[in-house]
């Protein structure tokens, strides 16, 4: 990367003379590694998660287990992003909070790289609460490198930072798939921890580069709050130690016994979250209606995300299990349908960014509403498309994998059509009072998603069976319709947001 910073050949010190990436802050240098490192990381661990879980040579679980405990870390993952944002806002500030985090899942790989199943969980945990804390707070520092939402610069940078997500994503299946996969699982992960700590030291060099507004904690505790805080998670965390403790002694310990309390949590506090806020009586009328507009949104989000986390789960045992993993005769790792996602979405966003520039400027760009339909009607054809190779699968045989390609491809398209649409909208409905907290609100939208697709894993349904699957398709496409059929009424409720 160092190749593309430029420095204008003016004397130093004068405006313009700082050195740039490509036009930008050199802080978005610094944010944009650090990001595709530990996307590099993260995708990479995700997509062996299940593969290992299942495998002979892995934990060898049942498919509903894998399942389960995939989506009840992907729920966590996003539901600590919420706690992760009052970290930064209340006690260290977004740099310090990204560097802890950064040091957490570093750590928590080489945890999972260790041969034990005990701590395969606690390495589960580590990146968890690793990831809630960095995705929090990392895209606001790329905010803090602009000098406010008028600086014409402030779109590009982010379509850069998002690149660095995406290419981080795209490789790390096929480099910690392949390892994983064809050599050793836990030389897979160890590859993922190395990923993290060259994000991390990257990160840690380049921080000079950040807008010292990133060092600043907002609202920080007082000593009577930090006293408080520590007396109360004093507290939890000796109850869950005699709790547990308890239940592993007498005998009847199981892994549900943890993940039952943390998907039931996946699915109750996006609940009390946005009821709280719905509650609140400091805001006016037309907060209150832009927030009942957003219970439409926020429960669209849900549903979709729910099918389309699959993609690495169901779709992915799937693969594993039914399909034929090679194309032209030449055989590839299945943690590689992993990549289909990304370098679609890297190839497809400019399109789609460039489609609704000129429909808006034919007064022809749908509503928010209509494109969250289209976003739930996509993903639930992704199922009906997945009835095909379940059939093929069912008669003996295994299912091309140009199947699974085109799931995918269906479910980006999807993603393209509601995901960036829906950041938007959140932080264009959010009442002043709860501006720096919606993004979280909207990361809970993916926990209540995936915390459903764990609680029917933990029932013993088997999502790749055909009736479920259908099921699936059919509530996303009639959670489609109900929003198109209401689409007007929910655009009266947002008031003067388009």
């Amino acid at each position: 990367m160092a190749s593309s910073l430029t420095k204008d050949s003016v004397q130093p010190g004068t405006p313009g003379s700082e050195k740039t990436f490509f036009g930008h802050p050199r802080g978005l240098a610094t944010l944009f590694m650090t990001e595709m490192w530990e996307r590099f990381s993260y995708y990479g661990m995700r997509a062996l998660l299940p593969l290992y879980l299942v495998a002979p040579a892995g934990l060898h679980l049942s498919a509903a287990s894998a399942t389960a405990i995939y989506s009840v870390y992907l729920s966590l993952v996003y539901l600590l992003a919420l706690p992760g944002g009052w970290v930064a806002d209340r006690m260290l500030g977004p740099r310090k909070t990204v560097a802890a985090a950064g040091t957490i899942i570093m750590l928590g790989h080489l945890t999972l790289a260790l041969p034990w199943s005990g701590s395969f969980f606690a390495g589960l945990g580590l990146v968890a609460i690793g990831s809630g804390l960095l995705k929090a707070n990392i895209s606001t520092m790329v905010g803090h490198l602009y000098k406010g939402t008028d600086d014409p610069r402030r779109d590009g940078g982010f379509t850069i930072f998002y690149i660095g997500i995406n290419l981080g994503a795209f490789a790390a299946p096929l480099v910690i798939g392949t390892v994983g996969e064809n050599v050793n699982w836990h030389i897979g992960f160890a590859l993922a921890a190395l990923g993290m700590a060259l994000g991390l030291g990257q990160f840690l060099l380049g921080s000079r580069h950040l807008d010292a507004r990133s060092d600043v904690v907002p609202t920080p505790l007082s000593a009577q709050e930090k006293t408080a805080m520590l007396r109360k998670s004093a507290l939890w965390a000796a109850v869950a130690v005699v709790f547990y403790a308890i239940v592993g002694f007498s005998g009847v310990y199981t892994l549900n016994w943890l993940l039952v309390p943390i998907t039931i949590a996946g699915l109750l506090i996006p609940v009390l979250v946005i009821a709280r806020i719905k509650r609140d009586k400091d805001l006016d009328r037309t907060e209150q209606s832009k927030m009942t507009a957003y219970i439409w949104f926020f429960v669209a989000a849900a549903v979709f995300w729910m099918i389309y986390d699959q993609g690495g789960s169901t779709v992915s045992l799937f693969a594993e299990k039914s399909a034929e993993n090679s194309v032209f005769g030449w055989g590839f790792p299945v943690s590689w349908y992993q990549s289909v996602n990304p370098v679609m979405i890297m190839a497809f966003a400019p399109v789609f960014a460039w489609l609704w520039v000129a429909l808006a400027r034919r007064g022809k760009e749908p509503s928010t509403a209509v494109k969250f339909a289209m976003g739930l009607l996509l993903v639930g054809a992704s199922f009906f498309l997945f009835l095909a190779p379940l059939a093929i699968a069912d008669g003996g045989h295994k299912a091309a994998a140009l199947w699974l390609v085109a799931i995918y491809f269906v479910q980006t398209v999807g993603e393209l059509t509601l995901s960036p649409v829906g950041l938007s909208v959140t932080t264009k409905m959010a009442p002043a009072k709860y501006a720096s907290q919606m993004m979280g609100v909207w990361f809970l939208a993916v926990t209540a998603g995936d915390a459903t697709t764990g609680l029917l894993s933990i029932a013993g349904v088997d999502l790749n069976k055909t009736g479920i699957v259908a099921l699936e398709a059919v509530l996303a496409v009639v959670a489609g319709v109900a929003v198109w059929m209401y689409r007007k009424k929910v655009k009266a409720l947002m008031g003067d947001v388009r």
